[in-house]
């Protein structure tokens, strides 16, 4: 996300002029970060996410969502847009309405050049706050590679890594499976490396 100099708000001041926006907006300690819009891939793969997902879990009391979705990891802190999510149970909502989620047991961010040490590093960290959240996932869109941190009854988090289009990536906070040729489907590796732009805030 890309600083936009402004004077601090608060977060109620930031949910009024977000719901009225036209473009999303990450909010962080009174601060405003626009979001970039992602590549074909990138959507291609949140895509294929939500399909899979959604499938594996319709017969259960979960709810899938892409990223139109705003979570509030903080009430001062972080609320931003996960390119997937998972609720499992009654949904909590931030101020009574139903578009800031407060308790996602999942979330899957989609890595890219320009985010993945924003992804992996201060947003892992504020991630790790919800105290709802069993499992964090990384996707790449360079290679069929899926990294899992599950949290562990000691509050730490540990990392399942799973390569290549024949292995298969386990969430047990849903209590499912997908395979990663169904995470690709359809989806072109380019090889393309961009140099990382997104500045990260302070932590």
């Amino acid at each position: 996300m890309s600083a936009q100099p402004q004077p601090s708000l608060t977060p109620e001041q930031y949910l009024e002029i977000e719901r009225a926006a036209e473009f999303r907006n990450e909010y962080y300690n009174g601060h405003v970060y626009a979001m970039s819009g992602g590549s074909a891939p990138h959507g291609y793969i949140i895509a294929n996410w939500v399909r899979r997902l959604g499938n594996a879990l319709d017969k259960l009391p979960c709810r899938v969502a892409g990223s139109d979705l705003r979570v509030r990891v903080s009430p001062g802190g972080l609320y931003t847009y996960p390119d997937v999510v998972v609720v499992c149970g009654e949904p909590q909502y931030a101020d009574g309405r139903i578009d800031t989620l407060l308790n996602p047991v999942l979330i899957v961010e989609v890595l890219s050049p320009s985010t993945e040490a924003y992804d992996r590093g201060f947003k892992f960290t504020q991630y790790r706050k919800l105290e709802s959240l069993q499992e964090y996932v990384l996707v790449s869109q360079g290679e069929p590679r899926v990294e899992v941190f599950r949290r562990q009854p000691s509050g730490d988090w540990l990392l399942s890594d799973c390569a290549g289009l024949e292995a298969t990536c386990r969430l047990d906070s849903v209590g499912c499976a997908l395979a990663l040729a169904e995470i690709y489907d359809k989806v072109t590796f380019t090889g393309e490396v961009v140099p990382p732009e997104r500045p990260l805030p302070d932590a």
